[in-house]
């Protein structure tokens, strides 16, 4: 078994407050309520003084979210968390906070797209420049890094799956005294932990393998007390991004099965991107655990990778139309197994994303292999390409 999985199996992190909750009830119950009363004035007086932290308003803080941030929180080896109602809405909360007009971003390429967008579309309104770099090429960081106020990471990166050595990563710019982020959806806390490597914030679209039920919309960004706390005080309250207690009642469900649903993705995955690496059709594998081995900091691989057609060999949309365990579907995280073509991707990467290269070959197919298991779901890919084959 796998040591970083067999840990999580064997911690208290995921039972942690399951212990005290109300009616000694085994699963936490929702506080489903937007407010939350005083039982004196003197006690009113003291919360707004700050002198006593305890729920207000749901938007602020609500128990069965706040459940659902230390979890995290312990799961990533960080001090504090907060959760919200969305990826990007953790994504541009943890930015904004850190970033100020006429500063500049440091950010990897291939990033998740609407995150670009956030950097290239809102953030350039207020004189936020980025400078995007090769996150594998550590000389080209290190010359980028220099006046950053900071650095944004990935990895694996989205859809390229390009994996960075991020412990060397983070030492760099916090030789240059830059924040660092990293957003670490694609491979959960179960085998990749950023805050042991030296990251200061790690932030995650929840609604992903956190969840893995594909029912939540969702985010979360955890660190240490002092950055989480500038979130929480600078920009939280602000932009009401905040998530709510039944969506973070089902997150918490889902933390229960992660170990074991990331298990099961990263076998199936490898499974079905070996026999892509093999197949006549194919002309490359985007897939980091298919190389001798796995960056450092990465312990494992999840059920997300793409693959390349050869130039003219396979119809891509009827390919895609002729898949039965596979739907066409965006995000990922789930039961089911996803394809995204790149086709698809680049017609909406048109205009203001012309500006980056986003590595994305029109012959390209992004997967989610999910649980419905490896042999069938070849068998469906297999079934897909030969039907679609060009004479």
């Amino acid at each position: 078994m796998n040591d970083s999985v067999e840990s999580f199996e064997h911690a208290s992190l995921l039972a942690a407050h399951d212990e005290s909750n109300a009616y000694d009830a085994v699963v936490p119950p929702i506080v489903q309520t937007s407010l939350f009363t005083f039982s004196s004035y003197a006690e009113m007086e003291e919360t707004y003084k700050g002198n006593k932290v305890r729920p207000v308003y749901s938007r602020g803080l609500n128990p069965t979210v706040r459940i659902f941030e230390e979890k995290v929180a312990g799961m990533e080896g960080a001090e504090d968390g907060l959760a919200f109602g969305s990826g990007m809405a953790a994504i541009s909360s943890t930015v904004i906070t850190f970033v100020k007009p006429g500063d500049r971003i440091v950010c990897v390429r291939h990033v998740y797209p609407d995150a670009y967008r956030l950097f290239e579309t809102l953030l350039s309104r207020y004189g936020v420049t980025v400078t995007y770099v090769d996150g594998r090429d550590e000389a080209a960081v290190a010359a980028a890094l220099p006046g950053a106020a900071l650095f944004y990471m990935e990895s694996p990166t989205s859809w390229t799956m390009e994996a960075h050595d991020v412990k060397a990563l983070a030492a760099l710019a916090k030789s240059h005294g830059v924040i660092t982020a990293i957003d670490n959806s694609w491979a959960s806390p179960v085998f990749q932990q950023p805050i042991k490597l030296g990251v200061d914030l790690v932030l995650h679209s929840a609604s992903k393998y956190l969840s893995g039920h594909s029912d939540v919309v969702a985010g979360v960004v955890v660190g240490s007390k002092a950055l989480i706390g500038k979130i929480r005080g600078q920009t939280l309250p602000y932009l009401g991004g905040k998530l709510s207690p039944f969506d973070a009642w089902l997150l918490v469900r889902g933390l229960r099965t992660l170990p074991i649903r990331m298990k099961a993705h990263e076998a199936a995955g490898l499974s079905v991107a070996r026999r892509l690496a093999d197949h006549d059709a194919v002309a490359s594998v985007s897939h980091p655990g298919l190389g001798n081995q796995l960056p450092p900091g990465l312990s494992g691989t999840s059920g997300l990778f793409s693959f390349t057609f050869r130039e003219g060999v396979v119809d891509i949309p009827a390919f895609a139309d002729r898949l039965q365990l596979f739907k066409l579907g965006v995000s990922w995280g789930g039961h089911e197994s996803l394809v995204v073509p790149a086709q698809v991707v680049l017609v909406q990467a048109a205009g203001p994303n012309s500006a980056i290269d986003f590595g994305v070959d029109p012959n390209m197919v992004r997967l989610h292999v999910g649980l419905e298991g490896a042999d069938a779901l070849w068998n469906d890919l297999a079934a897909a390409i030969d039907a679609a084959r060009r004479p």
